[in-house]
């Protein structure tokens, strides 16, 4: 007995030993951010994969830029302008703007391509070119404003407002980090904004009032020209924006293994040497690579389960699968296995006849109540129709329309109608009309006898 409790409990101890061993599937890490609000989101279903304060109003500073560049681009897949077009700039042009604010030191009536003033616009962030270009899309800047404002509200921007097409601070010029997203998301599908925003330095050709202009971004993230140590490889664009009461703003794109993210960090320090706005998105982004991944939750021959069928003898369901494969943006720990799925059908019951492919529904996959993926279901194969139940299905049918009903109960209250009249207020003419009678007349009876 002694023998057999000791090679049990030795036993016992390498189990657990070995489940100790194991394993264990790493959990997400946990991150924040030094940034005031931020936002960072797969570009693949548009998964968020981290928010903070991302609905809250913040000041943008040139982060506005991007809608105003969005705004000169759609002005020239229009047609409005081109960007090889020549623009003089006017005096009303530099009405309103900051001395001590970021400019190209353009001056009133120099003339330079709508090309080079973008790239001045989104290299160094000039506020003179944001105003030279309102002008050439709308005429004039307040009419321009009501376009960025406009515009906004077409993408799906609830909290932003817009006072001018700059970023200088104004009390009324706000927007969130969502927004921002939804604008960049925006903005990054014309290759010209890409092209522009990538571009670490430029120079801009002699004017007639000036020798060439050297520029040189001011994204740290994809140039060490300013300040050393923020690349990151990967990264692409977007836009910068500083202003004292906005703090160090940043939007800003990476791409790796075929996913690309979207960053968006507001109201972040900085000094001469040290800017968190670019730090904290590298950390976002290192976090968005090393802890999601690309998983397949369905596959198109899986059999989802079976549909009621009516109106056939042949089946009476039928088994839907996948219109096709699904992927998703998961964290690392998270299986397939774990998310939530809600099958929604056309109908309770589907009626024959059914062809394979027909649509019966749709399958929606969740993780922590954020939809995942959505895909249609369709019929595995064909389920003919019977022809009697088809046709008893259709008369049915007929006599359920609420117009066929209330022409039926109109009908059967016409014929009660025409039944009580006949049998209690229809004169009998059976055997003529009654004649009057009058007092003191008798009839003939015949001679007595």
């Amino acid at each position: 007995m002694k023998i057999r409790r000791i090679v049990s409990l030795f036993l016992l101890s390498i189990l657990m030993t070995g489940l100790l061993l194991t394993p264990q599937a790493a959990a997400l890490e946990a991150i924040d951010t030094k940034a005031t609000a931020a936002l960072l989101v797969d570009l693949d279903g548009d998964m968020v994969l981290y928010a903070k304060n991302e609905t809250q109003k913040r000041f943008p500073a040139s982060i506005t830029k991007v809608m105003t560049a969005l705004l000169v681009l759609e002005a020239v897949d229009e047609g409005k302008l081109s960007l090889t077009q020549e623009i003089t700039a006017k005096e009303s042009a530099f009405k309103g703007l900051d001395p001590d604010g970021s400019s190209a030191g353009i001056e009133p009536g120099e003339t330079m391509s709508v090309e080079n003033l973008l790239y001045c616009m989104l290299l160094v962030s000039a506020n003179e070119t944001c105003h030279i270009l309102a002008e050439a899309v709308d005429g004039d800047v307040p009419t321009f404003v009501e376009h960025m404002n406009r515009r906004a509200q077409e993408l799906g921007c609830t909290n932003t407002h817009f006072v001018n097409p700059s970023g200088l601070h104004n009390p009324d010029h706000y927007t969130t980090a969502w927004d921002i997203f939804l604008i960049a998301r925006e903005a990054m599908k014309n290759e010209t904004f890409m092209k522009l925003c990538n571009t670490v330095a430029y120079e801009v050709p002699a004017t007639n009032k000036s020798e060439p202009r050297e520029l040189h971004t001011t994204n740290s993230l994809i140039s060490n020209w300013r300040i050393l140590g923020y690349l990151y490889d990967g990264a692409s664009g977007i836009k910068t924006g500083t202003t004292e009461e906005a703090g160090h703003c940043l939007v800003s794109s990476a791409s790796r293994n075929g996913r690309t993210l979207i960053c968006v960090v507001l109201g972040c320090k900085g000094n001469d040497n040290t800017i968190e706005s670019f730090s904290e998105t590298a950390r976002l982004y290192d976090y968005g690579f090393n802890n999601f991944s690309t998983q397949t939750v369905l596959e198109k021959n899986e059999m989802i389960q079976e549909v009621p069928v009516a109106l056939s003898k042949e089946s009476s369901a039928v088994v839907v699968h996948p219109a096709h494969d699904a992927t998703a943006i998961l964290p690392n720990d998270v299986k397939p296995e774990d998310l939530t799925r809600t099958v929604t059908l056309n109908a309770e019951t589907a009626l024959a006849p059914i062809a394979a492919g027909d649509v019966l529904g749709k399958i929606t996959l969740s993780y922590n109540d954020r939809e995942c993926a959505t895909v249609d279901l369709l019929a595995q194969y064909d389920v003919s129709a019977s022809r009697f139940l088809t046709v008893k299905y259709q008369i049915l049918q007929f006599f359920h329309k609420t117009l066929v009903q209330v022409i039926l109960v109109l009908l059967v209250l016409l014929a009660a109608g025409i039944f009580v009249w006949i049998k209690f207020f229809r004169p009998n003419r059976r055997y003529g009309a009654r004649r009057p009678q009058y007092k003191g007349h008798r009839s003939y009876r015949g001679r007595r006898r």
